[in-house]
């Protein structure tokens, strides 16, 4: 079975291509340099040509806070036409299965935690990034629609915050554990006295290794059916002020460290319940430790300058 990664440049999409290397499996990467997946003909004529079996849909505009807030419409907007045209396209080629990445950031900001996969659409999104949340609620309701009307069996999967290799580093459009490592590793590098940090510190999150995320993945598109989405996160919980220190002592930072608390911290709290990917034997297997260490190397090796 050919199985087609779109996003495969990105940070989930590169995981995934390494796991199914890994496994030996056969596949097609493309990445917004080989096709604009915006572009809705190019898009049919792509999967016309090619005709993979299976398609898992790693591609989106994303990036932290800031990047949400500035940008809202290109989040809305371009997610959607990119989900869309993949959905659309893999039911007019035959595709077998169909796993789309959603967010946690889809799950109301009141949730009661850890948050289970029935607490969508049960109250108001974080203002900071409603847009992309929306977008990705629109993606899991294409999946659900096409698996009502046509039986396709098409599912979503709910990843938490995850980090690794081949993330957006850019300090003003990553999400908070990329923008911390690449922080932390230019003050060493430039021998800057402090960093500036947004918000308080204070949100507790759970942080995700994508090669750890590539893993549940594949062993949702082996073994998962279901119209409901399925979460993947640690249960792992820590505020972003420990994860900022444990990152700022992995990079040999001995500055001092600033938060600025006129930039909003968005939700406060964000874990997954994750029994239904628990039961399937999956459990993440990368400490934040061990990941943060590698993360720095894979960053420190692929600067260009």
């Amino acid at each position: 079975m050919t199985i087609l990664v779109a996003g495969s440049s990105g940070l989930v999409g590169s995981a995934i291509v390494r796991e199914l290397v890994r496994l030996g499996e056969q596949h097609i990467g493309i990445s917004s340099k080989e096709i604009d997946l915006t572009n809705r003909d190019a898009t049919f004529d792509f999967f016309k040509s090619m005709k993979p079996e299976i398609v898992i849909d790693a591609a989106a505009i994303v990036g932290g806070i800031n990047a949400n807030n500035q940008h809202p419409v290109q989040f809305l907007s371009k997610n959607i036409q990119i989900q869309t045209n993949l959905m659309d396209a893999s039911h007019e080629f035959g595709v077998k299965r169909f796993v789309f990445l959603g967010s946690s950031c889809m799950y109301p900001k009141d949730s009661i935690q850890p948050i289970t996969e029935d607490s969508l659409m049960k109250g108001m999104l974080e203002e900071t990034n409603a847009a992309y949340a929306i977008a990705k609620i629109a993606g899991l309701e294409l999946i659900r629609s096409y698996r009502k009307q046509f039986k396709h069996k098409w599912i979503t999967v709910i990843p938490n915050n995850i980090y690794g290799p081949n993330d957006n580093f850019h300090q003003n459009t990553s999400h908070v554990f990329a923008a911390l490592i690449s922080k932390f590793t230019d003050a060493v590098r430039y021998k800057k006295p402090s960093v500036i940090l947004w918000g308080t510190g204070e949100p507790l999150r759970e942080f995700l290794h994508s090669d750890d995320a590539a893993k549940a993945i594949m062993i949702c598109l082996q073994g998962y059916d279901d119209d409901k989405p399925i979460n993947i996160g640690t249960s792992n919980e820590l505020s972003i002020k420990v994860l900022a220190e444990k990152i700022a002592k992995a990079a040999n930072f001995k500055g001092e460290i600033v938060w600025d608390q006129s930039f909003p911290d968005g939700i406060m709290r964000k874990s997954l319940e994750i029994s239904k990917i628990k039961s399937m034997g999956w459990n993440a297997q990368i400490s934040i430790e061990e990941g943060i260490e590698s993360t720095i190397k894979w960053y420190n090796s692929s600067r260009l300058d």
